[in-house]
């Protein structure tokens, strides 16, 4: 695992150490990086989204219900 240094602003290192000291996480970097994690995954519905939109508005039309587009979305959350 790579070492790096970064730096917070206030709110956000005091944000931060709360998470740590209310032993959600037990150091600012397993946050970091979970943190990380999510917005990766949050990525991936993002740019799944992006491409049935980029399909659906050259095509002029999806056939796909807004239900069915919405359950396909949060299936891959996991939700």
């Amino acid at each position: 695992m790579s070492r790096q240094s970064i730096s917070f602003t206030k709110p956000n290192d005091e944000w931060l150490k709360a998470q740590v000291d209310s032993k959600e996480y037990s150091s600012k970097s397993e946050l970091v990086n979970d943190l990380i994690r999510q917005a990766r995954k949050q990525q991936v519905q993002i740019d799944w989204i992006r491409a049935k939109l980029e399909k659906a508005e050259s095509s002029g039309f999806t056939i796909d219900s807004k239900e069915s587009i919405l359950a396909q979305s949060k299936s891959l959350l996991g939700g």
